[in-house]
């Protein structure tokens, strides 16, 4: 499962598509149209937009993120963010499914919100610039994801 929120974070995963294209995958993003272009021929799952300081959303994401990962029971959630991605993690993490989180590229000096909140979460944290690795110190350093 693939989930990233759209704009750069989604751009970000669809630059990753050498290591997902070869597996089954669903999606999981916004109903706009740089996702509705990109992930055509793709399985998606619309999540609840705005996530920021929007608890009804919050609320409605979480109940979809119980839903979705009982009904389709990924090997794998990977997400470069943001806020989407949260109750996805907390869902993944009692359903024991192992996550990847890759920190956003842009975050050199200080860390995402999202990425905070993933970081105790995530079976693997990913970062992009060694100088993140201050803020995660379990972070591996895979370099730019574009």
């Amino acid at each position: 499962m693939l989930i990233a929120s759209t704009g750069g974070h989604l751009a970000q995963l669809l630059n990753l598509r050498e290591c997902w294209s070869g597996y089954q995958r669903h999606w999981v993003t916004f109903d706009k149209s740089d996702a509705l272009t990109a992930l055509r021929d793709e399985t998606v799952t619309w999540a609840y937009h705005p996530t920021t300081r929007n608890a009804r959303n919050a609320i409605r994401n979480f109940v979809l993120s119980i839903r979705t990962l009982v009904h389709t029971k990924p090997d794998v959630i990977v997400s470069t963010g943001a806020g989407v991605a949260l109750p996805f993690f907390l869902v993944a993490r009692f359903l024991r499914i192992r996550t990847i989180y890759l920190e956003a590229f842009e975050r050199i000096e200080a860390p995402s919100l999202t990425g905070l909140l993933c970081y105790p979460l995530t079976d693997r944290f990913c970062v992009q610039w060694a100088e993140q690795q201050r803020i995660y110190p379990e972070g591996v350093h895979v370099g730019p994801a574009w």
